[in-house]
């Protein structure tokens, strides 16, 4: 396969994507001829800078590739570890084209709005000489099991809230609610309240409460999530971005408290689960939702949005409704993934039915043994064992845990069988050193909301009356 005189040839591609063509491949190939050191940093918050160091041709002849390239490598840094300002270094050309093509009306738009939202300033690519330092700091955070503890996990269709008293689950509550498709942000407190009250009801204190929510979160504050997409903008600017902080001190005072995204609290259950660090959790549902805990156990406070994150450089990839970028992790990784390929395995879908629901259909095919089913997973697994070398390119990750609906049933056992086929077969180099698997019944017994009540440290050990 060619992409902008790029050749690469592989062994194992998906029976129903041909054109798939992994980033990392591509990356691999365009390298191999490059001379020109350039670099990129993305600074984002408390002055942390993440930078690469690459090469490319710099000459006109390999212009557009140049910048396709730099491309890719910009949108994967800023999905991976998040920043409001970009520096590039080494050629000004391609510099000029990361401008446009990050400026309100470039291609990259959507981009950048997201991330001038996130860290709440304007979002710039500026050129300079050289670009700052690498300065990262990661939190230890979690594995506390002392004192009388609230761990709750708001999901997108429940709502998980446990009491825990010196490790122990005492209690445990999951309770359906519409977050998504709510519009008043007062709806979204009373559930939480109602949660945190519930839970206290089962212990004789609470010492401290721990949140794990899909979104964005810096300083405990929700920056993007989707639990509150139908909230309007003045709505969620006033009473959404510090919803959790006022919940937890409305209900329970000064006590200490942690909110973190859920991709990085399933990581964290993970690792413990494991009783090792160096984890990358990887849940395949509505979406692609990714978190990771480093080689020291810590939550890096990364963005970790890898469904954004680019896997494919075929230019036929199927678009992504919301960034309008095509390519990307949520059309291989989610419920969407399967769906995509479901039609081209002669598997006719009902229409009127939602994406969860064709997920099930699809699902049940492969419990009755139907081969184009299994034809569906076979093809996810290609994709898997091809992106997670990417993944181990950008981490260094020890572990994979692969969760979600996707990976539920006869399906994910066959993803993971052909994803670890393929990595075998196309990167021998990584035996070893990265272990995709499935979690076992140490993680089940873990649970998301147990991880989120481990978060806060208390503020001093406290005896269990």
């Amino acid at each position: 396969m060619n992409k902008l005189g790029i050749e690469v040839s592989l062994k194992n591609i998906p029976e129903l994507d041909p054109d798939f063509f992994p980033v990392l491949r591509f990356n691999q190939a365009f390298l191999k001829d490059t001379a020109k050191p350039v670099a990129i940093a993305v600074e984002r918050d408390r002055g942390q800078v993440a930078v690469c160091r690459t090469f490319i041709h710099g000459t006109d002849e390999w212009y557009e590739a140049d910048c396709y390239y730099m491309d890719r490598l910009l949108k994967s840094m800023l999905w991976m570890k998040g920043g409001w300002k970009v520096y590039v270094a080494g050629d000004e050309k391609v510099g000029r084209y990361l401008q446009e093509t990050y400026a309100p009306t470039g291609a990259r738009a959507f981009d950048a709005d997201f991330m001038a939202g996130v860290y709440e300033r304007p979002f710039e690519v500026v050129l300079c000489d050289q670009v700052p330092a690498e300065h990262d700091v990661s939190q230890a955070i979690g594995r506390h099991m002392d004192g009388c503890r609230i761990g709750f996990d708001a999901g997108g269709s429940d709502r998980k809230v446990s009491a825990v008293v010196d490790g122990e689950t005492v209690f445990s509550e999951e309770v359906v609610w519409f977050p998504k498709i709510t519009a008043d942000p007062q709806y979204h407190y009373d559930g939480i309240v109602s949660a945190l009250k519930s839970a206290a009801e089962h212990m004789p204190r609470v010492d401290g409460v721990g949140v794990s929510s899909a979104g964005v979160y810096i300083n405990d504050r929700t920056m993007v999530a989707s639990l509150f997409l139908k909230v309007p903008k003045e709505e969620f600017d006033a009473k959404v971005k510090d919803i959790y902080i006022r919940a937890i001190h409305d209900t329970f005072g000064d006590v200490p408290f942690a909110v973190c995204n859920d991709g990085d609290v399933s990581a964290l259950a993970g690792a413990m689960s494991l009783e090792d660090n160096s984890v990358l959790g990887i849940a395949m549902g509505t979406s692609e939702a990714v978190g990771y805990v480093d080689e020291k156990g810590n939550i890096t406070g990364w963005l970790n949005e890898l469904a954004f994150m680019p896997v494919d450089v075929n230019a036929d990839a199927m678009a992504d409704e919301w960034s309008g970028d095509i390519g990307c992790g949520v059309k291989y990784f989610s419920q969407d993934g399967v769906i995509k390929l479901a039609p081209r395995a002669g598997i006719e879908l009902d229409e009127s039915l939602s994406p969860a629901e064709k997920l099930k259909a699809v699902q049940q095919l492969m419990e009755e043994g139907d081969d184009r089913a299994a034809a569906v997973y076979r093809s996810i697994g290609v994709y898997l064992g091809h992106t997670l070398a990417y993944y181990y390119d950008l981490y260094g990750c020890r572990h994979v845990l692969l969760l979600g609906r996707v990976m539920s049933g006869k399906g994910g056992d066959v993803i993971l069988e052909t994803c670890k086929q393929v990595l075998a077969d196309e990167y021998p180099e990584l035996e070893g050193r990265m272990l995709p698997e499935l979690p076992d019944e140490k993680f089940r017994r873990v649970g998301q909301s147990m991880a989120a009540a481990s978060l806060p440290k208390l503020k001093k050990e406290i005896p269990l009356n």
